[in-house]
């Protein structure tokens, strides 16, 4: 599942973006990323590991709630129930 989130701003600087993405790994464990930053600048990726699937989809959902409470908005979904998750 994948979440691109962006925040224009008000002047003429590069909009910010955060980035959520959560993947299965190889041993039935679950990946949590967010990475975040300017575009066209640096990023900041945090990674943050999940034995159990409901416990990463709580914190996929958290972190993009916090974004959106923020003034992001979702430009880009994919492999989600609804228009921003479940």
């Amino acid at each position: 599942m994948r979440l691109y989130l962006q925040a224009m701003p008000a002047s003429a600087e590069a909009p910010r973006y955060v980035q959520i993405a959560l993947e299965q790994d190889l041993l039935g464990g679950w990946t949590l990323y967010r990475e975040s930053g300017v575009q066209g600048g640096k990023a900041t990726l945090k990674r943050e590991q999940f034995l159990e699937r409901e416990d990463a989809m709580a914190a996929f959902e958290k972190a993009r709630d916090a974004q959106l409470k923020r003034g992001f908005r979702v430009m880009f979904s994919q492999g989600l129930d609804g228009p921003y998750g479940s």
